[in-house]
């Protein structure tokens, strides 16, 4: 059962998820590259519910969440070399740069972005999900007039996506299950037909 959520990344989508999450009961920790003590103003502005923590105790949580830039994923491996055990879900898009803005893509030939953050996650069990919204989209109340927002998620272990299905529920949202990290995480990837894509489920 999924009690607490451990974000690696303390952008804006990591912080609209975050907002969500602790709405819905769940311990959060958060953290980035600079240390708990960078990250005052963040916990503070979630309220209660909220932990700033390193990112190694982040990656302890029974959920994990990396919203950071995608080049960045393999210096994790750095802080936790064994990812065994762990649900991640892959919030990240597959920007070629990140500084001074986000621009360009990785290409990574017949392998998805997912894959290669499985790949480098050694042992982690990853969902792709969050990555094709908008933070801004993400911040606001899931519950529309005219229905849910709808979130995509793709992942090769069935266990794991119906952990993470029922996590996104719990947010408000609306769970979509698109396939696998071949299939479904290619729809969803930077430059995929389901990135950007903002959809309501009829309610």
């Amino acid at each position: 059962m999924i009690e607490s959520v451990g974000f690696i990344g303390s952008g804006e989508v990591a912080r609209a998820l975050a907002s969500h999450a602790i709405n819905a009961g769940f311990r959060v920790l958060i953290s980035n590259s600079r240390g708990p003590a960078t990250l005052a103003e963040v916990v503070s502005a979630l309220g209660e519910g909220a932990h700033a923590v390193t990112v190694r105790e982040a990656a302890g949580a029974d959920l994990v969440i990396v919203a950071i830039p995608f080049l960045r994923v393999p210096e994790l491996v750095d802080v936790v070399p064994d990812w065994s055990g762990r649900i991640v879900i892959d919030a990240t898009n597959q920007f070629a740069q990140y500084e001074p803005t986000y621009a360009g893509f990785v290409d990574l030939g017949d392998e998805t972005g997912s894959e290669w953050v499985a790949r480098h996650l050694s042992g982690a069990t990853v969902i792709k999900a969050f990555n094709a919204m908008f933070a801004s989209y993400i911040k606001v109340d899931p519950h529309h007039a005219e229905g849910t927002q709808i979130v995509f998620y793709a992942g090769d272990d069935a266990a794991a996506r119906t952990a993470v299905a029922e996590f996104v529920a719990r947010l408000g949202f609306a769970p979509v299950s698109v396939g696998d990290l071949s299939n479904g995480g290619r729809l969803m990837q930077l430059g995929g037909s389901l990135s950007g894509v903002h959809a309501l489920r009829q309610t």
